[in-house]
């Protein structure tokens, strides 16, 4: 008979890779079989450090700048995150084979500020700074085109009148609470204001924040798998923790796990976030396994079927290679 003491654990589902990562990750290695190595990414493909460190190990080069890509021969890649469209001319500038790995919820987000632009609306951005999907939607326009927010507090201070024409639009990542509130605060600053016909918030943030808010009032503590630097990772923790979790936690693997925090509770949720692989997720259920008698059960809130094709170039280059 087992010693160890008894834990329930709930896997939230849907949880880990998004169709936008699966997506990004897959044009990387379809590149790497296509063309050999080096491949070039700008940027980390998806915010997970085990993702990148695979990649590496086929043969992917991860830089910052494009002049870090010393082999012009070899392609690069944009990440997920999307990218300004300056980055593509001074590529061209270069002399660089590119390949454009943009989630399409982001290129959807980057058309709708073009659209509002050549209306003459002023555009608010509702996002964090300094993030790399903000940082390349604010590049689709000229310098100033739009204002970026990240509180409802923030909205206050918009200098925009009331005959100005005003659209917002957001990133693709963020808490749909905090959303929420700062949507609310346009409205009321700005009553016509026009609004995405449908959601920026993708599908995959939605359903995990949902399944976390589903699951909170069951367990005592949550562990979201995701790297720090991983936006929708971390909407996740807050996420849990507003929904009145006691203990949550993001940690980008099972080593990371502080067991002192953990060691007298009676009941656990574990979830992902969209750019985590499931392996981590199998990797925290061992770690819990070598140290309860643990009890799996899954939440489900929603199916997945999203699918996203590779990048048009890329499948006409498989296709004219292997001739069909």
């Amino acid at each position: 008979m087992s010693q160890k003491p008894k834990l329930r654990v709930v896997l939230c589902a849907p949880r880990g890779f998004c169709a936008g990562v699966v997506r990004a990750i897959d044009v990387v290695e379809r590149a790497l079989a296509l063309y050999g190595p080096p491949v070039y990414v700008r940027h980390e493909i998806v915010h997970n450090q085990h993702v990148v460190r695979s990649l590496i190990s086929k043969g992917a080069i991860f830089i910052e700048s494009l002049a870090e890509a010393s082999d012009r021969r070899a392609p690069v890649i944009f990440s997920a995150h999307g990218v300004a469209r300056a980055v593509p001319r001074e590529a061209e500038e270069l002399g660089l084979f590119t390949i454009d790995a943009t989630c399409p919820l982001v290129t959807k987000v980057h058309r709708e500020a073009w659209v509002h632009f050549k209306r003459g609306r002023k555009i608010i951005l509702i996002g964090h700074a300094g993030h790399p999907e903000v940082v390349g939607t604010l590049g689709q326009l000229p310098q100033g085109a739009i204002t970026l927010v990240g509180s409802p507090a923030e909205v206050e201070t918009l200098t925009f009148g009331p005959e100005d024409d005003v659209a917002y639009v957001t990133q693709t990542t963020l808490s749909l609470d905090d959303a929420r509130e700062i949507v609310a605060a346009i409205r009321r600053r700005f009553p016509h204001v026009n609004e995405p016909a449908r959601a920026d918030i993708c599908y995959a943030t939605t359903n995990r924040q949902e399944a976390v808010k589903r699951v909170a009032p069951q367990v005592e503590a949550i562990i979201v798998v995701g790297s720090a630097n991983s936006s929708n990772s971390q909407r996740l923790r807050e996420v849990a923790e507003r929904a009145g979790v006691g203990l949550a936690r993001l940690v980008a693997s099972a080593e990371e796990i502080d067991w002192r925090e953990f060691g007298a509770i009676g009941s656990l949720a574990v979830t992902a976030g969209a750019s985590a692989p499931e392996i981590l997720v199998e990797q925290v259920l061992d770690a819990f396994a070598a140290r309860f008698d643990i009890e799996v059960e899954t939440l489900s809130t929603a199916d997945e079927s999203v699918f996203f094709p590779l990048p048009r170039g890329l499948r006409e280059a498989e296709a004219a290679r292997s001739g069909t």
